[in-house]
């Protein structure tokens, strides 16, 4: 969330900055809100603080007027409020700042232009398009090379499900473990986290309240503290390091998780969003980063550029955009999408957001580090990026790979794990 000091002594940027992704009046009623609650937080502590003062400077007299045998004078309790009152005041009032401050996105940073998807602006692209002279879609190409069965899929989980079969499912599994190398040799640890997770994990990650019903949870019944499958690897990572002090000298902290991913979300029948586009579950590899402030900036570029060499690694065509504010998570103040072409709809589709975040998730998280030599502990930096979301590599690579024939050629990076060099309709009958 946002720091309550930085409201106080600049509401204007904050309004500004907020503005570009939110009504302006919405935020305006927002601040005052949290103004008004700050105020009376702050009221009520002094109150406290005074209230306790009080007592102990009347026990104190009490205490000395009986060892000089004096009567001692009692105060008239009529009309006090007692201190646990007081506190059960102050509990509502923090739970209600808490509760309006949860709900206002971060701060887009000053780059970050206002507005939805039609402000995002590319600022890079790989290679060109194929020249395919007639397209097949991935879906029909996923039938015909058997790689992908989507009606069984349809029977197992209902709609939005899939299942890859024979040759698909090992070239879904080659792409899950030549990332997994490749981020490890970009020096990231790997992580295979839970897929159920506290509901504490996802209001770290930012996604609750707002986000809270595009997940699948457990009822109360089985999960009474509250449980619910991953939307992504991110929730676990962030979620993991909740409540801990970093050693700064061990940041960034680099690390990588392997998770499906489960949304409620729907599958689309647009034909941009076909076969294993978008579904309720997915395979993707997360990198992400706990850094110092100062370290954020350069984190990014090395995760962005990072991102983008496993994209290049496939040989596949690309552009980088930097979305707007009102396109991005609202977690985040600042996200780079790498998008590939995907020949059938002409158009281009993301498979990795990279995103720095700033202190916000850090702050609902309480991760924090300690400067040296000093007392006071401050907010790490969390970035995190897709590397990569293996669904949309999938049918990026059966549309911009294939043949007049209707095979398929395999990226070079993968064709030993597969061994083959092409996709053919005879392979889905030849045993491996």
């Amino acid at each position: 969330m946002l720091d309550m000091e930085l409201i106080r002594k600049d509401r204007d940027a904050v309004a500004t900055a907020l503005a570009k992704r939110l009504d302006a009046a919405e935020v305006d009623r927002a601040l005052d809100a949290i103004q008004q609650l700050d105020r009376e937080r702050r009221r009520l502590i002094s109150e406290i603080d005074g209230e306790r003062q009080r007592r102990k400077a009347e026990a104190r007299a009490y205490a000395q007027a009986k060892r000089s045998g004096v009567e001692p004078q009692v105060t008239d309790e009529a009309g006090r409020k007692q201190v646990a009152e007081l506190e059960a005041e102050l509990d509502e009032v923090q739970s209600r700042l808490r509760t309006v401050m949860s709900e206002l996105p971060n701060l887009p940073a000053d780059d970050v232009l206002p507005g939805g998807k039609e402000a995002n602006r590319v600022v890079k692209t790989f290679g060109e398009p194929p020249a395919i002279e007639k397209v097949r879609d991935h879906v029909e190409l996923s039938r015909l090379l058997g790689l992908v069965d989507h009606e069984r899929g349809v029977k197992l989980g209902g709609s939005g499900f899939w299942m890859y079969t024979g040759v698909g499912a090992r070239l879904e599994w080659a792409l899950v473990n030549w990332l997994i190398e490749r981020n490890i040799e970009a020096g990231y640890d790997f992580l295979l986290p839970p897929h159920l997770l506290l509901d504490t994990a996802g209001f770290a990650a930012g996604q609750f309240p707002k986000f809270y019903d595009d997940v699948y949870h457990l009822d109360k019944q089985s999960a009474p503290r509250g449980q619910f499958l991953l939307p992504t690897a991110e929730t676990a990572i962030l979620g993991a390091y909740q409540d801990e002090i970093l050693d700064p000298a061990k940041l960034p902290l680099k690390v990588f998780a392997y998770t499906p991913c489960y949304r409620r979300e729907a599958a689309g029948s647009h034909s941009d969003e076909r076969g294993t586009v978008r579904g309720h579950q997915f395979n993707k590899v997360e990198i992400f980063q706990f850094t110092l402030p100062e370290q954020a900036d350069a984190a990014l570029e090395q995760m962005v550029t990072h991102a983008e060499s496993l994209v290049e690694g496939l040989g596949l065509h690309y552009q980088r955009s930097l979305l707007a504010a009102g396109d991005s998570s609202a977690s985040m103040r600042k996200t780079l999408d790498i998008e590939v072409w995907m020949p059938s709809t002409g158009k281009y589709k993301e498979v990795s957001s990279v995103s720095w975040g700033g202190d916000y998730q850090a702050r609902r998280a309480a991760i924090r580090y300690k400067e040296p030599g000093g007392k006071q502990t401050r907010f790490v930096h969390t970035l995190n990026g897709s590397a990569l979301a293996t669904s949309r590599l999938f049918p990026a690579i059966l549309e911009q790979f294939q043949q007049p024939d209707g095979s398929v050629l395999v990226p070079e990076v993968l064709r030993d794990r597969l061994g083959t060099g092409r996709l053919t309709p005879a392979d889905r009958l030849t045993p491996r």
